[in-house]
């Protein structure tokens, strides 16, 4: 036994940069695991730096000076998310109460439909299995809506934190970007003089997750822009919501899809009935979402994230139940970042590409 444990130690561990690599990996863990929340507006500004840096990029090279670069990119995007909550955010907020207010009268309509189903079909469904799944729904909603209800008074220390991460992350996000290649010497400076393994790691994620990430924020703009347009013109409610839902979905692989489904088809039935308006929605909103998976996602990704489906699954089920929103975002960047690493790790026979 012992021996094969030092075979094992040999074969994996026995060169340097392998031993300080997995040092600083368990660092980061460690560090995101018990110090996550304080750094919470550190680890976020990181994220937008480094989305961010793309665009700083293409602007120098229009001839501008790094430091003009980065204030013209970093104004830009300060303005576009102001305008954002300015605008839309009390629009999504008011839609948000109206559609709570309608949700009991959607569910009463459903159950009507259903029963009326279930009553012309008694061989294929029982009664009791409906009148569960309904009353389920039913204590979701109402649950929902007390959390609305007691929002103003448990939500103070929330929004005092969120008031702090509007100055803070900003603030550490214009240092980043403006301080950035200081920083990597200082960073790169406590590890081994030979990082051929770090720098192969290092290649591939800046090649695949850094197209992956901005291509999520472009896809999620996109989408979320066609399904209002549609929702607008066919006339349906809480179009900017269910946009939002819709955009917010595509983090969310396979799965996001399935579940925004549910409230579109919920509040297209709840307004339209079986008229053919409420076909026409479902058909609409199915070509966005056939002319995204077809069309907009081999345009953005390309074969920029080469993994299995059931890989990407796998991932978002396990990262998003340790980190919850952030780990289902980050979940294929992070499934993509443990595959370079097992293909770059010395001694170790590459994987095959799933």
């Amino acid at each position: 036994m012992l021996k094969i444990v030092e075979s094992l130690i040999k074969r994996y561990f026995s060169d340097e940069e392998a031993v300080v690599f997995l040092l600083l990996m368990i660092t980061c863990i460690a560090v995101l695991v018990f110090l996550g929340n304080i750094l919470a507006p550190v680890l976020i500004a990181i994220v937008l730096a480094f989305l961010l840096q793309g665009v700083v990029n293409k602007v120098e090279r229009m001839g501008l000076s790094h430091l003009s670069s980065v204030l013209v990119v970093f104004l830009s995007f300060s303005a576009a998310c102001v305008a954002f909550i300015g605008i839309m955010v009390p629009v999504i907020w008011k839609q948000a109460g109206r559609l709570l207010n309608d949700a009991p009268q959607m569910l009463a309509d459903l159950d009507a439909v259903v029963k009326t189903f279930a009553v012309e079909h008694l061989e294929y469904v029982k009664q009791d299995s409906i009148d569960d799944v309904l009353g389920n729904m039913a204590n979701e909603l109402a649950n929902v809506g007390q959390w609305v209800l007691s929002f103003s008074l448990s939500s103070i220390p929330s929004i005092m934190s969120l008031m702090i991460y509007m100055v803070l992350v900003p603030l550490v996000m214009f240092f980043l970007m403006k301080d950035q290649k200081q920083i990597m010497v200082w960073f790169t400076a406590w590890l081994p003089s030979e990082r051929r393994m770090m720098r192969s790691i290092a290649q591939e994620m800046n090649d695949q997750i850094a197209n992956y990430i901005r291509g999520k924020f472009i896809e999620m703009l996109v989408v979320g822009i066609a399904t209002y347009a549609v929702f607008a013109v066919l006339g349906l409610r809480y179009a900017e919501l269910l946009a939002l839902f819709v955009g917010l979905s595509v983090l969310i692989p396979y799965i996001g899809a399935a579940a925004v489904t549910v409230p579109v088809v919920m509040v297209a039935f709840y307004q339209y009935g079986t008229d053919t308006m409420f076909v026409y929605v479902l058909v609409a909103y199915l070509v966005v979402q056939a002319l995204d998976g077809n069309v907009l996602v081999p345009l953005l990704f390309s074969e920029a994230v080469n993994l299995h489906p059931l890989a990407i699954i796998v991932a978002v089920l396990f990262f998003g139940g340790i980190w919850g929103f952030w780990g289902v975002f980050f979940a294929i960047p992070l499934a993509t970042l443990v595959k370079a690493i097992l293909n770059a790790w010395p001694s170790h026979t590459k994987i095959p590409n799933y």
